[in-house]
């Protein structure tokens, strides 16, 4: 019987161990790791994927022929978090043993990803009836970021996002902004109102006296071709500071 088993495990080119493995068994090594990852994602979803674990995945696409386990543990030790992994700076990337170019496009692929999805479905309804999108849309955008950056959301007669666009980018506390640019941006959209949008890369959504005088100063400038200011939104650190709620328009 072990002479027959011999040549039928050599008829399919397998050795004979390998001749009685089912078909649905996962093959040894990162291959079967690979699986045995992708099955539980299709069984039990995302949520059942530890952090390391997603990026683990993620790098597959990147990585086809290496074993991504060590480089997402890697990330996970510096970076703590998959979101901050997939926000990380390009330089902070590449400072990871392992990750190079294909990675970071994978990793930034993600990103983009969310935020297409998120973007796509604050559109779908008036701004103001979707605030709770709109906020973790902005979050996900801006939370991670390392320097302040300034945003304006662009709203037509209907409050439904015309565009959303970054003004300007600048250091860890500060970043300057002109009304006159985002009165004008807002004419050239054909825009009948405005959302003014920033981060505080502290984590501490609290507005500065800069801040405050800066909104009065679009506000204003607004006011006078009739465009209305719905709100100022300081994004933190998982929370976020509504000028309107606030009472600080």
């Amino acid at each position: 019987m072990e002479e027959a088993s011999s040549a039928f495990s050599t008829l399919l080119d397998l050795p004979p161990a390998q001749a009685s493995v089912p078909e649905t068994t996962p093959p040894p090594g990162p291959e079967g790791h690979r699986k045995r990852l992708r099955e539980k994602l299709l069984r039990a979803g995302p949520d059942a994927l530890a952090d390391y674990e997603l990026l683990e995945m993620l790098l597959f696409l990147a990585l086809p022929r290496v074993d991504t386990k060590p480089h997402a543990k890697r990330l996970m030790a510096r970076f703590g978090s998959f979101a901050r992994a997939v926000t990380a700076s390009e330089n902070e990337l590449r400072g990871v043993e392992g990750i190079g170019d294909a990675a970071i496009a994978a990793l930034r692929l993600a990103r983009a990803a969310a935020l297409r999805l998120l973007v796509q479905e604050a559109r779908e309804q008036p701004v103001l009836n979707n605030w709770e999108r709109l906020v973790a849309y902005l979050t996900a955008a801006l939370a991670h970021e390392v320097v302040e950056q300034f945003r304006v959301l662009y709203l037509d007669s209907r409050n439904r996002l015309l565009a959303d666009e970054a003004q300007a980018r600048g250091t860890v506390n500060h970043t300057p902004v002109y009304p006159r640019e985002v009165v004008k941006r807002a004419l050239e959209l054909g825009a009948t109102a405005l959302i003014l949008v920033h981060n505080h890369p502290s984590g501490d959504p609290t507005p500065s006296r800069a801040d405050i005088d800066m909104t009065a100063e679009v506000r204003q400038a607004a006011a006078t071709l009739g465009i209305l200011l719905h709100d100022h939104l300081i994004i933190g650190s998982g929370r976020h500071l509504s000028f309107r709620r606030e009472n600080l328009l």
